[in-house]
């Protein structure tokens, strides 16, 4: 066993023009310019680094987010997997919860609370803990997830080990970068959330609540 450096991040800003018009299922929408540059300018900062693999969900914007920072990433293996997708990770009981919280769980079909957290908990199985691989002297095995943002929030609470719940209220940037060392010989350590330091101004805070200041 060694030591996992497992870096999260969420696809970039999506291409918001792709949602016009009504239709029964939400398109499967691409990048928009703005989240392209985001995309880019995180493979610019992990360029160097020494990465064992890019995983990246199904959907178009998680796929095009890996590509473009795969670019600076050569020789490093992209895999598709349904692990990164956009799933509800915990059929979270509403009961004393904020309304707020409540409502947006009402939206989830009863197969959507069954199917997410089983993709999820495989997930934690596969991507949660320290690595089997074996690597040159002690570095660790550094692996990339472009993902959403209920599966990074799922991670930083299980990183916590915090109550089950709390994966809600975790809001995670377009772009932005969120490290969680997984050691054998402790509990895991969060190494940063949010990291955005890659990000000019005018490219951070997309993705959040709109009342998020800068």
């Amino acid at each position: 066993m060694v030591t996992r450096l497992l870096y999260l991040t969420r696809h970039a800003e999506r291409d918001l023009t792709e949602l016009t018009g009504s239709t029964a299922e939400e398109p499967d929408t691409g990048l928009s310019e703005r989240g392209r540059q985001q995309a880019t300018l995180l493979g610019e900062r992990l360029r160097g680094h020494r990465f064992a693999a890019v995983h990246h969900g199904p959907l178009r914007r998680a796929a095009q987010t890996a590509e473009l920072i795969a670019k600076s990433l050569p020789d490093v293996p992209v895999y598709e997997t349904e692990l990164a997708g956009d799933h509800l990770p915990h059929d979270t009981d509403p009961t004393d919860l904020p309304p707020a919280y409540a409502k947006f769980l009402a939206q989830f079909s009863a197969a959507q609370r069954v199917d997410g957290p089983q993709v999820t908990a495989a997930a934690v199985r596969r991507f949660a803990g320290p690595a089997t691989e074996a690597t040159a002297g002690d570095e660790p095995v550094r692996e990339l997830v472009v993902t959403h943002t209920f599966l990074i929030g799922w991670l930083v609470r299980h990183a916590l080990d915090a109550p089950e719940q709390r994966w809600l209220g975790l809001n995670s940037h377009n772009a932005g970068l969120t490290v969680i060392r997984y050691s054998p010989s402790g509990p895991p350590n969060l190494i940063a959330v949010n990291d955005v330091a890659h990000l000019p101004a005018e490219l951070r805070g997309t993705g959040l609540p709109p009342d998020y200041l800068v």
